[in-house]
């Protein structure tokens, strides 16, 4: 798989110090974004740091006092990769300061932006992210009441946003109508966490209570309050569940491990193949492989060593340095795999390069046959709302049909998955999720309109 994530949030209020637990809750969340690392803490002022690089470099020998804090670490989709579009970003207006970590992408933000332009905002980021900092001052500055200047801000936003705010000593969680990126709420004696995901709360300790809802404003402070405008329609991001979110987490309420499993079941019914070993592109093939092994009994083995040290191939922002990372990332277990007919399964095909050097590898290392099976339905359509795929060019599946693609990565069959068996697998009402990358329907209409014009 080739994917990159856009982000990750993390926001926490204690009556102890919080700069460590944030720091331990944006490395359990590391695998959302590689490229910058921030933490804001209130402790009278708005402190900030932030740096280029993983959550172990930029924060060593760190610290910041304060009870109050939010992190955030990045993979850009909307702006440039430099230290500018780190976050969290701080904006200081006539109605205060506030501090603000973003999970999403606008699709009306270059709209946004030039409005704001208008209304005299200055920007200094290419990112989203300032977008909306500026338009929820420029709200708040309408009204006395900063909640209800988020709410108004939330009337003109369209596309995905998982939000983090601070504002003096309070953490204000927000959460897209449509729910497109999740966020979770977890509380335990005086501590208050929300995360992108569940899996950084269990290291803290900290008991997961809910998923903030599509479209809810979370406000912790002293006490907690809850202000939402329910919707008809939820969105949920399928991919989140096949690919992005660590397998460990807890989405909407449904575990990630257990769609991963169910999807390499599936995949078995709808695609059975006779074979001496499943194998998988480690890490995020490996719970749909071991689904398939389970009912197909043909044994699970390790064929690919991992290099830890490495990040996510579809994390890394540029193609060149993706198909470099393919060869340096992952090696062949040579005794494992010679004379042998493979299964090797994974969660996707995007581009189909990174499959395709493997596919070589294993051949290098003595493969008989390999047989590709693919967890999530062929990908053909862009996405808007936060994950690296936004034009048509990068789709394999968008130009050739499933034969072809086998032939292009060199394997000896090829099968997806269906929508149905998707779907099936999450659990979840077909209208609750989105799958526009799939199918073309896209929750937003201005991304409709734009299909089927492109």
């Amino acid at each position: 798989m080739e994917f990159k994530e856009a982000c990750a949030v993390f926001g926490i209020r204690s009556d102890k110090v919080v700069f460590d637990r944030i720091y331990y809750g944006l490395y359990s969340l590391q695998h959302r974004g590689q490229e910058s690392a921030g933490i804001a803490i209130f402790n009278g002022n708005l402190q900030i740091h932030k740096g280029m690089g993983l959550v172990s470099s930029v924060f060593e020998n760190k610290f910041i006092d304060g009870n109050t804090g939010i992190g955030h670490v990045r993979y850009s989709t909307k702006g440039r990769s430099k230290i500018e579009n780190a976050q969290p970003i701080i904006i200081n207006y006539g109605g205060g300061s506030f501090a603000i970590a973003h999970n999403g992408h606008l699709v009306n933000g270059d709209e946004l932006k030039e409005e704001l332009k208008n209304k005299g905002a200055i920007f200094s980021t290419d990112t989203d992210t300032e977008v909306i900092a500026q338009l929820i001052a420029q709200e708040h500055m309408k009204t006395d009441d900063f909640i209800k200047g988020i709410k108004n801000a939330m009337k003109k936003l369209k596309g995905a946003y998982s939000l983090i705010l601070l504002k003096e000593d309070i953490i204000i969680a927000v959460r897209d109508p449509n729910g497109f990126r999740p966020l979770v709420y977890g509380s335990d004696d005086n501590t208050h966490v929300v995360a992108s995901e569940s899996c950084a709360l269990d290291p803290l300790g900290i008991k997961m209570i809910r998923d903030v809802k599509p479209g809810e404003i979370l406000v912790i402070g002293d006490k907690v309050e809850s202000y939402r405008e329910p919707r008809e329609r939820t969105s949920i991001c399928m991919f989140e569940y096949v690919y992005f979110a660590r397998a460990d987490s807890i989405i909407d309420n449904i575990s990630v491990y257990n769609v991963r499993k169910k999807l390499g079941e599936n995949l078995y019914k709808e695609a059975p193949v006779d074979a001496d070993l499943i194998t998988a592109i480690p890490d995020s093939g490996i719970t749909a492989a071991i689904g398939y092994s389970r009912i197909s009994k043909i044994p699970y083995g390790e064929s690919l060593i991992k290099n830890r040290y490495l990040g996510r191939t579809f994390i890394m922002p540029e193609q060149k340095e993706r198909e470099k990372g393919v060869k340096i990332k992952l090696n062949p277990i040579r005794s494992e795999i010679n004379g042998k007919r493979i299964i090797l399964i994974d969660d996707s095909i995007v581009r189909g390069t990174t499959i395709k050097g493997i596919i070589e590898q294993l051949r290098n290392a003595g493969a008989k046959e390999i047989h590709v099976r693919i967890s999530c339905p062929p990908i053909r359509n862009p996405c808007y709302y936060g994950i690296d795929m936004q034009t048509y060019d990068e789709f394999i599946a968008r130009e050739k049909d499933i034969d072809e693609i086998r032939d292009e990565i060199g394997a000896d069959s090829l099968a997806y998955n269906s929508i149905e068996s998707l779907i099936d697998a999450i659990g979840l009402p077909k209208d609750r999720l989105c799958m526009a990358c799939l199918n073309g329907d896209y929750p937003i209409k201005e991304e409709q309109r734009r299909l089927l014009f492109e």
